[in-house]
Order: C-alpha cells, then sequence, then structure tokens
C-alpha cells in the first residue's frame, strides 16, 4: 500500500491494507487538524508525544461545554482513535469484519470535525 501511495502503480495491495489505512489517514487527518485549531484558537499547548492524543480529546471536551459549535469533537475523535489503534495493531480484531463500513464511519467522523472547525 505504501508504494502505491509513493506512486508505484504496479503494486498490488489488498483490500483490507486500503481500509486499514483509510481509517488511519482520516484520524490523523482529523487530529492534526483539531489539534492546531486548539493550539491556536484555545490555548492547547500540544508536547509532540504519544499523550497528545488523549490530552486534546479531554481539551475538547472542556471546551464543548461552554461552546456548543465544538460539541462531539472530543466524541469524535475519540472513537476515531480506538478505530486508528485497532487498525494499526491489531491483526484480526472483531472490529475489522466489515472494514468497508469502518472506513466510511471513519470518513465521515473526520468530516464532521473538519465542518465543526468551519476549516
Amino acid at each position: 500500500m505504501a508504494q502505491f501511495l509513493q506512486g508505484n502503480n504496479e503494486v498490488v495491495y489488498s483490500e483490507e491494507a486500503a481500509r486499514r489505512a483509510a481509517v488511519s489517514r482520516a484520524y490523523y487527518a482529523a487530529f492534526c487538524l483539531a489539534r492546531n485549531y486548539a493550539s491556536i484558537k484555545l490555548g492547547f499547548d500540544p508536547k509532540g508525544r504519544g499523550e497528545d492524543h488523549g490530552n486534546l480529546i479531554s481539551w475538547y471536551r472542556v471546551f464543548e461545554t461552554s461552546n456548543p459549535s465544538l460539541s462531539g469533537i472530543s466524541d469524535n475523535l475519540d472513537e476515531l482513535r480506538i478505530w486508528r489503534n485497532t487498525c494499526d495493531y491489531d491483526d484480526k480484531p472483531r472490529i475489522l469484519t466489515n472494514l468497508n463500513l469502518l472506513a466510511k464511519s471513519a470518513l465521515d467522523g473526520a468530516q464532521e470535525i473538519i465542518d465543526a472547525l468551519n476549516i
């Protein structure tokens, strides 16, 4: 899959690899946008470490209570993160039984975050 994305179109990849990659990329697109938005507009101070993921979700939970336009960002990020970890690290998890639906749900969840941040 990585070789295909790099431009080597002769590489064959599996549907599973494509769906797992889609979930992972959807999460990171939403996470990076939400992190940058929170850093610039909400005073979030990312450390550039793994704990930024959980800290960002907690940060949005606080701001969602006073700002309805941000409502749902923390839950979407949390769910996307769980799905991304599953797709990146679990060999045969139950959640991967319908990867097509999972990838679609991840893309929808990421789009909701993008829309909520008006970017």
